[in-house]
């Protein structure tokens, strides 16, 4: 019982978050945060009102990186991030940096307070990306069905 009411709180409390980021950002035009109708990239980068975001502290397979059982899972996890995404719109980003392609690097939330990068995590959809998260996810951590992308990258020199 305690457990389910620590969860309907974190749920309630990630809601209030949101809608106030999303009504800051809308109110005063804050560019640290971007919010809207999100389409899916791939599975760690979504678009919002033309602007790409980039998850922060997590790694998603790529789209030519093999999995280990499906030979099209990044297609796949990019779909159930668009179904789940789509179940609660709409999506706010707290942007903390810039990548080097200009995208933008952010922690984002559906409308009902769900973090995004703690969900892919936690389906095995992604890694947490300790390089740049310091470990923030890990203990949401699912297994995945294919190899770190970092190492995937490093090994083709992408």
């Amino acid at each position: 019982m305690k457990k389910r009411r620590q969860m309907a709180f974190s749920a309630l409390l990630a809601a209030f978050v949101t809608a106030a980021l999303w009504t800051h950002s809308v109110a005063t035009g804050d560019p640290s945060i971007i919010a809207g109708r999100a389409s899916v990239v791939d599975g760690d980068t979504i678009e919002i009102k033309g602007q790409r975001v980039r998850f922060w502290g997590i790694d998603a397979v790529e789209k030519r990186q093999p999995c280990f059982h499906d030979p099209r899972c990044a297609t796949r996890i990019a779909n159930a991030l668009d179904e789940w995404l789509a179940s609660s719109r709409p999506t706010s980003c707290r942007v903390r940096d810039r990548d080097r392609w200009g995208r933008f690097v952010a922690q984002c939330y559906r409308a009902d307070g769900a973090d995004v990068s703690r969900w892919l995590v936690s389906n095995g959809y992604a890694l947490d990306w300790p390089k740049y998260s310091r470990g923030y996810y890990t203990k949401d951590q699912a297994p995945v069905d294919f190899a770190p992308p970092w190492d995937w990258r490093k090994a083709k020199k992408l």
